[in-house]
């Protein structure tokens, strides 16, 4: 790192098959709005700068909703169990902890996809023919927007940008 507000990482250079890229390309984002937490006290990461109340905490307890959501119910068809869509913090979510259930979140949607493996399954809960291809690309998608904001978030609260 060439400078202390910078952190910048690059894009995967994958070269591999569809359903590796795309993983590829998820863990990358994954990473990138996991590190914007990182090194920002309980109090900084509740922060807002915005009237709705976004918040880096916030936006990565949304993502690993996002994750159990898709993957887990919408893709291998699992009773889960979702508070919300995530925005809303309660006083037992901490930076650990949110990044922890993240993390494992995370690591469960690569676990169900591989043994998957096969772009074109339809997800098994879907009414309009929906397959792994669409929701992980979705899951790129929605991981990336996101990842812009928390990129917005952390240099409003210390300046710090990069990915």
């Amino acid at each position: 790192m060439t400078d202390a507000t910078r952190d910048d990482h690059n894009v995967p250079a994958v070269v591999a098959g569809e359903l590796d890229t795309l993983l590829a390309f998820a863990d990358y984002l994954r990473a990138g709005v996991d590190r914007k937490l990182h090194g920002l006290s309980e109090q900084d990461a509740r922060r807002s700068p915005v009237e709705s109340g976004t918040c880096l905490l916030g936006i990565v307890k949304h993502l690993a909703n996002v994750e159990v959501y898709w993957s887990q119910r919408r893709l291998a068809g699992l009773e889960v169990a979702l508070d919300g869509d995530g925005f809303d913090l309660t006083g037992v979510d901490t930076v650990t902890s949110v990044r922890r259930t993240y993390a494992a979140a995370a690591q469960r949607t690569n676990e169900i996809v591989v043994a998957c493996g096969d772009l074109d399954t339809p997800l098994v809960r879907t009414r309009h023919g929906l397959t792994l291809r669409w929701m992980l690309a979705h899951l790129v998608e929605e991981t990336a927007r996101h990842a812009g904001h928390a990129d917005i978030v952390r240099e409003w609260i210390d300046g710090r940008i990069g990915r």
